[in-house]
């Protein structure tokens, strides 16, 4: 019994071999025999519609129908860069969409799922950002555009969260104590599983005088990164 979690993949033509992981991943006997796979956001660099007919998102839906088709459920939750994908790709793709802040049991343990970027409230320019383009007027707007226009917004999106990123301190990009602390509290839980910051580790603390767990998905730049849940431990580690 075992329920993996990827985050952070940002799939894109320019890292092929990292797209060719994901696919040979979700083909190995561990994802075949898992109860479920999770993917928490950002599975591509830039999402510009469920309408792209780009190769890219081909072979996505390929890899997770089939895996679907196997028996093996597969959940996504957007993350900052893919929120716009829908319920068009997602019954291609075989995914079931969840959202951001969804609670779900692991083995009897209530764990609170997240993407992870609201929990970066530090970053007050991102923050702004951020609820603007969540905005359903902002989502309709973009995808009425004509496919090549918002190909080139999201290359002019990418190039500003680049440069965004370069001038910003690392902490304040990353998550804030506090805004963790409450969103457990709200949820009711005392684990919690994000992804965002590219920084794997697991963090174990006091929460309301409870022990408590934040696990960090890893990111899939240079190698693959996995969280195998079971009902006796939780382990992270890399997928080459």
């Amino acid at each position: 019994m075992s329920t993996l979690f990827i985050s952070d993949l940002h799939l894109d033509d320019s890292r092929p071999h990292i797209t060719q992981l994901f696919e040979h991943y979700l083909a190995s006997d561990e994802v075949r025999r898992a109860d479920a796979l999770y993917i928490l956001g950002d599975l591509v660099e830039a999402w510009v519609g469920d309408d792209d007919d780009a190769e890219l998102p081909q072979r996505i839906a390929h890899a997770t129908s089939t895996l679907r088709d196997a028996g093996v459920p597969v959940y996504f939750m957007a993350g900052n860069r893919d929120f716009l994908l829908g319920e068009a790709f997602a019954a291609r793709a075989g995914l079931t969409l969840i959202e951001d802040g969804a609670v779900h049991d692991l083995y009897g343990t209530p764990t609170l799922l997240m993407h992870g970027d609201v929990l970066c409230t530090d970053d007050l320019a991102y923050q702004a950002f951020r609820r603007q383009v969540r905005t359903p007027a902002w989502k309709t707007q973009v995808l009425a555009m004509p496919l090549d226009a918002r190909r080139a917004l999201a290359s002019k999106a990418r190039a500003e969260s680049r440069a965004h990123t370069s001038t910003t301190q690392e902490t304040i990009m990353d998550v804030n104590a506090d805004t963790v602390a409450q969103s457990m509290r709200d949820a009711g839980v005392t684990h919690l599983i994000h992804g965002h910051t590219h920084r794997p580790a697991i963090h174990r603390f006091e929460l309301n005088g409870l022990p408590a767990e934040r696990i960090v998905l890893g990111d899939w730049y240079e190698q693959g990164s996995v969280l195998r849940v079971t009902p006796e431990a939780r382990e992270l580690r890399a997928v080459q």
